[in-house]
């Protein structure tokens, strides 16, 4: 063992001893772990495998059903970003500083999707920023206090073959739509189906009483598309977003770099 290893050995020792004998026993791995006959009930839910892609032929199916109705309050604060983009433009400083979008936005990328299943939990890998979105379907049930996340706390349950997820603790860094900031009362229902083989219907309703006068729908449609793998999406490798006063502007960065990385390709 070397120095350093015989040094957080010793600090994990030394945390664990002042500490309950619960968190003692989880910390040091006695809390159940899902073995491989677990994978039985995996086994009978849908099968959702493969690569999942916007499917752009019902770009605007249900539209109609996704006009927001806002509180005063969230108009209020809608007409100044209106107001905002018309003077300066619109906000780029998420994207700036590659953040990424949340919910529903994550869900709306132009990227494809992934699901993972294990025990207890359904896994959506999400090519846009790399993200990960845990939702348990093991039971447990919504946080009382939840931590404020990009992705939100996840729960759901099956009802035959569509997967109901509920959703809770939403980081306002994120937004409900754009210009309007999510807030520690927005929940989420989700119910994820096949509406036939190869195509698949994402329905969402937020509600919020400090910002929507009634629920808010939307929809999204993917369709299965194997033919093209998911790919790493590494936004600060190739960022060139800079922050000003009013958000961000884009500098493809050709002077500094002295050649033009377009040049030969009319």
């Amino acid at each position: 063992m070397t120095g350093r290893n015989h040094l957080l050995a010793g600090a994990a020792f030394l945390l664990l001893a002042g500490a309950p004998a619960g968190a003692q026993e989880a910390a040091a791995g006695s809390y159940d772990v899902p073995d491989a006959t677990s994978y039985a009930e995996v086994a009978q839910w849908p099968d959702w495998a493969g690569v999942w892609y916007p499917d752009w032929s019902q770009l605007f199916a249900g539209r109609e059903r996704a006009a927001p109705k806002f509180t005063p309050a969230a108009q209020a604060a809608m007409d100044a970003y209106q107001a905002s983009i018309r003077e300066t433009g619109p906000n780029q400083e998420a994207q700036a500083m590659c953040l990424p979008p949340g919910l529903p936005g994550t869900m709306q990328q132009p990227y494809p999707i992934e699901f993972v299943y294990s025990p207890g939990r359904v896994t959506i890998l999400t090519e846009a920023y790399q993200q990960v979105r845990r939702i348990y379907v093991d039971g447990r049930p919504l946080p009382e206090d939840p931590d404020l996340f990009f992705l939100g706390n996840s729960v759901g349950h099956w009802e035959g073959d569509t997967l109901v997820v509920d959703t809770v603790g939403l980081s306002p860094q994120t937004n409900l739509v754009p210009g309007l900031a999510h807030t520690e009362n927005s929940k989420l229902r989700e119910r994820i189906y096949l509406q036939a083989p190869g195509q698949m219907v994402v329905e969402m309703t937020f509600t919020n009483p400090d910002l929507l006068s009634e629920p808010f729908a939307t929809r999204v449609a993917y369709k299965l598309d194997n033919s093209f793998p998911m790919r790493e999406y590494v936004c600060a490798e190739n960022n060139r977003l800079r922050t000003d006063g009013h958000g961000a502007n884009i500098d493809l960065g050709l002077e500094e770099e002295g050649e033009d990385p377009f040049a030969g390709t009319e």
